[in-house]
C-alpha cells in the first residue's frame, strides 16, 4: 500500500498553512517568555495524552492520569490508562531528546519498544542467576576465573554479579551491532501475523523522505495523514500524532522543550472530517486542529499565568523559608494535587501537607471525602 503524494491541493492548503504556522510560532513565543511556561509544558503532556485516548475511542480521566503517574492511584489502573501512561512517558521521551532523535532510525526502533535500551532492561532481568551457583568456578571478564567456593561469601557474590554484568554486556553490545534488527514472537491471538509493520513503516518513512524541503507544518500534516493511512503500527495509532509533533520540532517551528499537543487540537475537529475519504478534507483537519491546539494553548497560559498571580497574593509576609512558592509551583506544573503528592514534593507529613495547602486555598476538585486533590484551574 503506497502513499500518493500527487496532486497535493496546494492552492487550498496555503491559507491554513499559514494561519497554523503563525499560531504555533505565537504560542512557543509566549511560553518561552511566561513565567508560567514551564508549568504549561508539564501540564500540556497530561491533556495531550488523555486526548489522545480520546481520539482512539477511550475515555481516560485526567485525575486518574495523573495519580497514576505520581505513584498514588486510588484504585487498579485500567488498560486504558495504561495506554494513557505510555503516551505520557513517550512524550517526555521525545521532548528529553535532541529534536532529530524521534525521527531517526534508532529513535523510532527506540519508540516501538526494541531500541537498546529496552534491550538492556530485558537482558539483566532475563540473565540474572545465570553463572549464581553453577559450578566452582566462574568466568569473569575476558578469561578471568575466581573461586566462588572460597572462605569468603562476599567474594562468591561478587563473582556472581560481575558474570551477571560481562554477559549483559554482551548481549548489548550484540544488539547494538549495525544492521541488526531485534526479532520478537508475535502472538497471533494479539497481533496480525500478515501487518508488517517494518514494511509499512519504511513505505512511511519513504513518504517523509519525499516531502522533505517542504514547509514544517505541511511536511507534519502529511506525515500524519500518510501514517493514519498505512496504519503503520496495530496498537500504538496514536504514535504517530507525536512523530508529528516531533516534525515541527525539529524544524525548529517550536522550541526544544515544546511539543505541539496535536491531539488536543484534534480532539475539536468532527471525526467525519478527521477520517474522511477525500484527502483534500483530512489534510485542512488536521490543519485546522494544528490551529486550535494553538489558540487552546494561549487561552489555557492565560488562564495558567492568571493563577500564578493570584497564588503568589499570598506569599506577601511570609518566611523566605516558607514552602508555599515551591508548592506553588507544584499546582502550575500539575493539574491537580493530592495530598501524597504534595508531602512527597516538600517532604512533609500528609497533614503538614493538608495544612500548607489550606494556606494557599487551593480549589478541592473531587468533591469527596476521602482521596481528595485540588487545583487552581
Amino acid at each position: 500500500m503506497l502513499y500518493d503524494l500527487s496532486k497535493l491541493p496546494l492552492q487550498t492548503l496555503l491559507r491554513p498553512i499559514s494561519d497554523a504556522g503563525a499560531a504555533l510560532v505565537r504560542l512557543d513565543e509566549r511560553i518561552a517568555r511566561s513565567p508560567v511556561g514551564q508549568g504549561w509544558l508539564e501540564r500540556s503532556h497530561y491533556t495531550d495524552a488523555c486526548a489522545s485516548l480520546w481520539l482512539d475511542g477511550e475515555a481516560v480521566h485526567l485525575e486518574d492520569l495523573v495519580l497514576h503517574d505520581a505513584g498514588h492511584d486510588i484504585r487498579s489502573p485500567t488498560h486504558e490508562l495504561t495506554i494513557a501512561r505510555d503516551v505520557l512517558r513517550t512524550r517526555r521521551r521525545i521532548v528529553a531528546n535532541p529534536p532529530s532523535w524521534a525521527l531517526s532510525a534508532e529513535g523510532l526502533r527506540s519508540l516501538r519498544g526494541q531500541g537498546s535500551g529496552d534491550l538492556e532492561t530485558k537482558a539483566v532481568v532475563t540473565r540474572m542467576g545465570d553463572g549464581a551457583g553453577s559450578g566452582q568456578r566462574t568466568q569473569v571478564g575476558q578469561g578471568v576465573e575466581r573461586d566462588t567456593d572460597a572462605e569468603d561469601p562476599l567474594d562468591a557474590e561478587l563473582a556472581a554479579i560481575d558474570a551477571v554484568l560481562a554477559r549483559t554486556t554482551a548481549v548489548i553490545n550484540e544488539a547494538r551491532a549495525p544492521g541488526r534488527r531485534p526479532e520478537r514472537p508475535r502472538d497471533p491471538l494479539v497481533s496480525d501475523l500478515d501487518w508488517d509493520e517494518d514494511e509499512r513503516l519504511d513505505e512511511w518513512r519513504a513518504v517523509i523522505t519525499e516531502v522533505d524541503g517542504l514547509p514544517p507544518v505541511l511536511r507534519a500534516i502529511i506525515a500524519l495523514d500518510a501514517w493514519n493511512s498505512l496504519q503503520v503500527l496495530q496498537h500504538a495509532p496514536w504514535l504517530g500524532r507525536l512523530l508529528a509533533a516531533s516534525i515541527l520540532r525539529e524544524a525548529g517551528l517550536t522550541t526544544p522543550l515544546h511539543l505541539a499537543a496535536v491531539n488536543s487540537g484534534l480532539r475539536s475537529v468532527p471525526f467525519e472530517r478527521r477520517r474522511h475519504p477525500g484527502r483534500n478534507t483530512r489534510l485542512l483537519a488536521i490543519l485546522n486542529g494544528l490551529l486550535a491546539a494553538a489558540e487552546n494553548g494561549l487561552k489555557e497560559h492565560d488562564r495558567l499565568l492568571l493563577a500564578r498571580q493570584m497564588l503568589e497574593r499570598h506569599l506577601v509576609g511570609r518566611r523566605t523559608s516558607s514552602m508555599l512558592p515551591e508548592l506553588i509551583d507544584l499546582v502550575m506544573a500539575r493539574p491537580l494535587v493530592s495530598a501524597g503528592m504534595v508531602a512527597d514534593r516538600l517532604g512533609v507529613t500528609s497533614r503538614a501537607a493538608l495544612r500548607v495547602i489550606a494556606e494557599l486555598q487551593l480549589r478541592e476538585m473531587t468533591g469527596r471525602g476521602r482521596f481528595r486533590a485540588w487545583g487552581v484551574i
